[in-house]
């Protein structure tokens, strides 16, 4: 693989800048532009998967229309194999062939580049977001294409940097224009982007967690708490081998923030109070009133080295789905699905941080480097301003650290007890009339029989 400086798509060829346009890609992804075989695409950068693909021209089901499609015979670097590609993501699949092309990222380029030619898709929307294709930079032993195959993006990328400089940090911002040019996301490799911050010691590192010593999988980091207005929601316990605590999986790919459906119940019934919440049977998703402001906090990172970072409220009362009635969608939702952690943590989480992903060193596991970019207070002024006054009363959970899981056995426990005491209760009162007839009769209280 050979990797050549060159400039960039934009002035500064060190950072790669995603498309946020809400107009064309409705928050649902962020799209970098890459350059696969001389022919270029926006593709949805994905820190939640491992592998490149792009739509083929070959590809004509109605997921494939109205997007740039890769032309092989517009190409003279492609080198097709008779391997299959088949992935299938939270939503959606993609059915295709393995090859290698040449690949450009901003002043990266990769030659001989292991990638999917998709001849089919099905539930990715890719027509609705502007989307051809998703550029995976998780780690490779999650890749769907075989390593005999080829090498993903991301070792190829990082086997061609020293130990300082490989990482790549990104930022997914809230710009709604769709001139590129005021984008406020940015991807950078190998570098900090300097409009940002250039001091690597204002982020907070966590080593990302593996089941199995070096065994790598998901950019994944430890969620110690989850605040509602200083109000700490207990989280169930993790599912995750060898895990002491909930587990979240850092994925661009992903909107929303996803966690199991009992604390995810739990935390937007604390919310709900004064009818601020509700439940679509039909969607299968909470939703929240338009003016609710609260103030979510997720403190990440292993115990003694955590730390709190702050969610926007338009992240948490997400108004992109904004219904007639004036109810929103909620930023946070059940899915019981996701097996790659716990929880994921979408954009709507990721809009509020800068972060680092950093490659194994010779003296370090790969690490997470989070840096806070959310002012709590400022937030909920701009929030205010743009959806006017809650009215509502302050959030409440139910019994403080208490979830879902905790309420529903609490819950059972009552309904049980209360039903031991009935029966307790009724056949006292039995034995008491029994004894009361056999005392009017000459017995013994003492030779009650009970059938």
């Amino acid at each position: 693989m050979q990797l050549r400086l060159q400039r960039g798509l934009h002035q500064d060829p060190s950072i790669l800048l995603s498309d946020v346009s809400v107009a064309s890609s409705q928050e649902y992804a962020y799209l970098i532009r890459t350059d696969i075989g001389g022919q270029e695409f926006w593709i949805t950068f994905d820190t939640g998967s491992s592998d490149l693909w792009v739509v083929s021209s070959d590809c004509t089901n109605p997921d494939c229309q109205g997007i740039a499609r890769y032309s092989s015979s517009s190409s003279s670097t492609l080198t097709l194999s008779n391997q299959s590609f088949e992935l299938t993501y939270l939503v959606g699949s993609v059915l295709g062939t393995v090859g290698t092309e040449t690949v450009t990222l901003g002043p990266y380029e990769i030659s001989s580049q292991t990638f999917a030619l998709a001849n089919q898709t099905s539930g990715l929307a890719l027509s609705y977001t502007g989307n051809s294709g998703i550029l995976g930079l998780s780690f490779p032993l999650v890749a769907s294409i075989p390593l005999t195959s080829g090498t993903p993006i991301l070792d190829n990328l990082f086997t061609h940097f020293d130990d300082q400089h490989r990482f790549f940090a990104f930022k997914l911002g809230r710009n709604e224009s769709q001139d590129i040019s005021y984008s406020d996301s940015s991807l950078t490799i190998g570098e900090l982007d300097s409009s940002l911050t250039n001091d690597t010691s204002q982020f907070a590192f966590t080593p990302v967690f593996a089941s199995t010593p070096d065994e790598y999988d998901f950019w994944k980091l430890p969620i110690q708490q989850i605040t509602i207005n200083d109000q700490v929601l207990s989280l169930s316990r993790s599912l995750v081998r060898g895990a002491p605590s909930p587990i979240a999986v850092l994925d661009t790919g992903t909107t929303l923030i996803l966690g199991p459906t009992a604390d995810v119940n739990a935390f937007w019934y604390a919310i709900g109070t004064g009818g601020s919440t509700r439940y679509d049977q039909q969607t299968e998703t909470w939703q929240v009133r338009c003016e609710r402001a609260v103030d979510v906090r997720i403190k990440l990172g292993n115990s003694d080295t955590a730390k709190e970072y702050a969610l926007h409220p338009e992240d948490v009362n997400w108004a992109e789905v904004e219904t007639q009635d004036g109810w929103c969608t909620g930023g946070i939702q059940a899915n019981n699905g996701v097996d790659s952690g716990d929880w994921l943590l979408g954009a709507v989480f990721l809009r509020n941080v800068y972060v680092i992903h950093q490659g194994k060193t010779a003296s370090d596991p790969p690490m997470i480097g989070l840096l806070n970019t959310t002012d709590p207070s400022a937030a909920l002024a701009e929030f205010t301003s743009s959806r006017g006054q809650d009215p509502a009363p302050p959030p409440s959970l139910l019994r403080a650290g208490s979830s879902a899981t905790e309420l529903r056995d609490t819950l059972a426990t009552c309904l049980v007890c209360g039903v031991c005491g009935f029966l307790i209760g009724a056949i006292g009162i039995m034995i008491y009339r029994h004894r009361q007839r056999r005392r009017s009769q000459g017995s013994s209280p003492y030779m009650i029989q009970l059938e």
